[in-house]
């Protein structure tokens, strides 16, 4: 019972632990972002300086500075182990596959329920280059805080104590009430981040490491972040039986590409069993 206990508690604070660590870090991206759009957008500074931050955090988690004895398991708990090619393209193309399937999802939701969805700053009136550098900055720094905090330090400790199915499922759960501070307690939007999240759980369980989950989560939001989201405002809801064709469109997108996904990740799961698929850890410190 007390070691029961222990778990829980253990597996809450994490949980805790990690939200609030996520949230800051995406905090400090999003004030540097601001005051570089207010004082000097022609050069994008944030940038350089969001970058220099993510590789500091990144050899802190991933062993650097620690003690030896600690060094080790830090490594381990942050799952940046290298894989094979194969496996990594074949975890790649499950990303992209699952990436198109979600984009006519997302779409779908959006004309069938009222969702907030995401409000984008006004670009339109800053230089491009900085704009195309900080979108890529805020999806890099998306795609490697989450991964690095939700699917390697939370979900690994998980996975030691539940199986991978369930500890897929607990991270989702804790993730959501992130997501729904961006863009609402709406059920379209949880239900959708649900999906993306056990997308990006299963990848993380089946290799083992997030290095897969980073480079897909970073493409995901960079695709969103330019072709999806911004055409949220012109899109109209369907209602008295009447629908656009593109409507129809992305619900065969959203079905196909789900198909195809699944195939992949059916071939992902079998070629990692294959003896030797992962390769010796390429990030170690």
């Amino acid at each position: 019972m007390h070691s029961t206990s222990r778990q829980i508690f253990t597996v809450v604070w994490s949980g805790v632990l990690v939200l609030v660590l996520t949230l800051f870090v995406q905090g400090i991206w999003t004030g540097l972002l601001v005051a570089n759009l207010t004082t000097s957008p022609r050069f994008p500074w944030a940038v350089f300086v969001m970058a220099l931050l993510l590789w500091l955090m990144w050899q802190y988690l991933n062993g650097k500075w620690w003690p030896q004895s600690t060094s080790e398991a830090r490594w381990r708990n942050l799952r940046a182990r290298g894989l094979s090619g194969e496996v990594f393209a074949w975890a790649l193309l499950a990303g992209l596959l699952s990436i198109a399937a979600l984009t006519g999802f997302w779409i779908v939701l959006f004309q069938l329920a009222k969702v907030p969805g995401n409000t984008l700053p006004d670009f339109s009136k800053y230089p491009q280059l900085s704009v195309a550098l900080m979108l890529v900055m805020a999806s890099v720094v998306g795609g490697v805080t989450e991964e690095a905090g939700f699917r390697g330090y939370f979900q690994g400790l998980l996975e030691r104590i539940v199986n991978g199915s369930v500890a897929i499922l607990i991270v989702s759960l804790v993730m959501a009430p992130a997501h729904a501070l961006t863009q609402g307690f709406v059920w379209p939007t949880l239900v959708f981040y649900l999906f993306v999240d056990v997308m990006l759980g299963a990848m993380a369980c089946l290799t083992n490491s997030i290095l897969p989950g980073i480079v897909v989560h970073a493409i995901g939001l960079l695709t969103f972040f330019t072709l999806v989201w911004p055409n949220d405002a012109s899109r109209r809801l369907t209602g008295n039986g009447a629908t656009e064709g593109w409507f129809w469109i992305h619900c065969a997108q959203a079905i196909i590409f789900t198909a195809l996904a699944i195939i992949a990740f059916k071939r992902l799961g079998k070629v990692t069993q294959i003896p030797g698929a992962a390769t010796t850890p390429i990030l170690a410190k």
